[in-house]
């Protein structure tokens, strides 16, 4: 029988009494009766003698998952964490059982796309009228961490969309073929055709977006927006939300956030060093000079590698000359993505431009080091390069974002995008304007709390 979530939290909240509990069995065991020790002893040489161990097989005390101990697990420590309940973090930290194996395991077992498909609990028509109306273009470049890049793109997928994934040219081929055979059973998800190696940012990351935006805008499915991920991104916004967001605000515009970068700012960024810390308001860019003046006049701006672009300024990229003179002059600067989109998004005669615009767009939730205290209270999972890896005790700050994506996870705190792909699917089908496949549902969803939902 499993355990109930507050039966674990009364274990932890009683772990200092086990060594007088066990002092106090003690005292029982040896007010037993010596005839019945005696036959037990006995009892216990017989068995022994009887099995014959070998040395290989020692006998072990039976060891249980943890999972015993964790009540409905995800769904009822999830709920918890979400919740903001102060010693959900610390359960969490006994409660560790990963999707991935099983996912993984799901992609290497041999049967067809319906079976798949149904197994990972991919949505497979689309959840209202709005959304069939308005298809969105993604591109996702990845090369680790397979598990979950399965579960952000089950999270995001409808078969109204379609998907171009770029994967490292690096990554192992084993790696690769497993996004293959995944990718072959949907035919709006397909792989780059041109593949650029070690692009986790810099020019072959910029690259890596242009191939597939060339694949995009040939592909024979229709799209209205494109939006740019990495394989530790998450949506905190559903299909519906997105488009909404969208049309609200940002009607036939792009949504690229940036500024010019003041000329009082020295850059700290190293060769070595090409991410970027926060200051103030504002992004520091790597270079604290160009070495050629950029092309055609351009006022350089510096903002996010991440954005929503119309498909229209997607074809304009693809065939303006300042475009492509800028594309060639990225080659020789530090963190070109990070100054290539919004740059060009200021121009006043390309489609959508926002040529007024700052760091508005609520496009990426990221807690920076340097934020701590003023707009995020610290991280809970670990700070990479000023950027917070989330923890469980992040799920709160995470859900309540009004950005349509948080950044960054990673396969050392599984449970993190477990809890927030739940949500996140109990949110959407709650949404829906079509009756709900069984399939859809992640299994123990009845012990989520509902009203995590509005």
């Amino acid at each position: 029988m499993r355990a109930s979530l507050g039966s674990l939290e009364e274990n932890i909240s009683n772990h200092g009494n086990k060594k007088a509990t066990g002092a106090q069995n003690m005292s029982q065991l040896r007010a037993t009766k010596p005839g019945l020790l005696v036959c037990v002893a006995i009892c216990i040489f017989i068995f022994l003698y009887l099995r014959n161990p070998t040395p290989e097989e020692p006998e072990e005390e039976p060891t249980y998952p943890a999972v015993v101990e964790c009540g409905f697990y995800p769904d009822e420590l999830c709920s918890a964490l979400f919740e903001g309940k102060e010693v959900a973090p610390q359960i969490a930290k006994f409660c560790k059982n990963p999707h991935g194996s099983e996912i993984l395991a799901h992609l290497h077992r041999p049967g067809n796309c319906s079976r798949i498909s149904q197994e990972l609990h991919f949505i497979t028509r689309p959840l209202s009228a709005e959304e069939g109306t308005f298809p969105l273009a993604y591109i996702i470049t990845i090369h680790k961490e397979l598990a979950m890049f399965v579960q952000l793109l089950r999270a995001i997928y409808v078969p109204q969309n379609v998907y171009c994934i770029h994967v490292d040219e690096k990554a192992p081929k084993k790696y690769k073929t497993a996004v293959q055979s995944l990718v072959n059973c949907f035919e709006n998800i397909f792989i780059s055709s041109t593949r650029e190696k070690m692009a986790y940012s810099g020019f072959r990351r910029l690259q890596a977006d242009i191939n597939c935006m060339k694949d995009l805008v040939h592909s024979k499915f229709q799209w209205n927006y494109v939006i740019n991920l990495c394989g530790q991104d998450f949506p905190i916004k559903t299909n519906k939300e997105i488009i909404h967001y969208i049309r609200s605000k940002w009607n036939d515009k792009n949504i690229t956030p940036g500024v010019i970068q003041p000329p009082n700012i020295k850059s700290k960024a190293s060769q070595s060093h090409p991410e970027f810390t926060p200051e103030e308001d504002i992004y520091v860019s790597p270079n604290e000079r160009f070495k050629d003046e950029p092309p055609h006049n351009l006022t350089i701006y510096f903002g996010s590698a991440y954005y929503v672009l119309t498909r229209k300024f997607v074809e304009f990229v693809l065939t303006d000359t300042r475009a492509k003179d800028m594309l060639r002059w990225s080659k020789d600067i530090h963190g070109p993505e990070r100054h290539y989109w919004v740059t060009l998004n200021r121009l006043k005669d390309a489609p959508g431009s926002t040529p007024s615009t700052g760091w508005e767009g609520n496009i990426r939730a990221i807690k920076w080091k340097n934020k701590e205290g003023t707009v995020h209270d610290g991280c809970k999972g670990r700070y990479v390069q000023d950027a917070c890896v989330y923890g469980p005790g992040d799920l709160p700050w995470i859900i309540q974002s009004p950005s349509l994506f948080a950044n960054q996870f990673d396969s050392t705190e599984p449970l993190v995008v477990s809890c927030l792909e739940r949500w996140h699917r109990l949110k959407v089908l709650g949404q829906a304007e079509v009756p709900v496949e069984p399939h859809w549902h992640f299994q123990q969803e009845s012990h989520f709390n509902m009203k995590l939902n509005h």
